[in-house]
């Protein structure tokens, strides 16, 4: 089970325990955690996304990837008992939004199929990171099917 909590405070009630609660219940069933640096800060207080990890890792989740907008994602592999790996994946370029709302399920969207497709987890992160750029330059979630791949 993949889990992006995709945290918004409009979206929850005020009582921020309830909110952490019911995030505690899911993260006990995730194998692969897909959060987002500020959102995880804004609810759990995170000082860094290696405290993101650190956290999510408590629950046993075997395969992280903080995302963190152009300062790119850290990736955790491996869970809290077993040998991790961790790597800041950077992102390749830098590009300006035009709408940022959906960079996160860009993100996500990418990075899954790739590890679907076999792709070990940076190589899926590089191109998490280059689909998230693609659906940035665009307004809405969906890029255009003129500027879409075709595989």
């Amino acid at each position: 089970m993949a889990f992006d909590g995709n945290f918004r405070p409009r979206g929850w009630t005020a009582d921020a325990g309830r909110t952490r609660a019911v995030y505690m219940e899911a993260l006990k069933r995730v194998d692969i955690a897909l959060p987002t640096f500020e959102d995880e800060a804004l609810l759990w207080g995170d000082p860094s996304p290696e405290a993101t990890v650190a956290r999510l890792q408590a629950f046993g989740i075997g395969e992280i990837v903080v995302k963190n907008g152009p300062k790119g994602a850290l990736l955790a592999v491996g869970g809290h008992q077993a040998a991790q790996t961790h790597a800041y994946v950077p992102v390749p370029e830098v590009v300006v939004p035009v709408d940022p709302t959906a960079a996160g399920d860009g993100f996500n969207a990418g990075y899954l199929a790739a590890r679907l497709a076999g792709e070990a987890p940076p190589k899926a992160a590089g191109v998490a990171h280059r689909l998230a750029a693609r659906v940035i330059r665009h307004r809405g979630a969906i890029v255009p099917r003129t500027d879409a791949a075709v595989h």
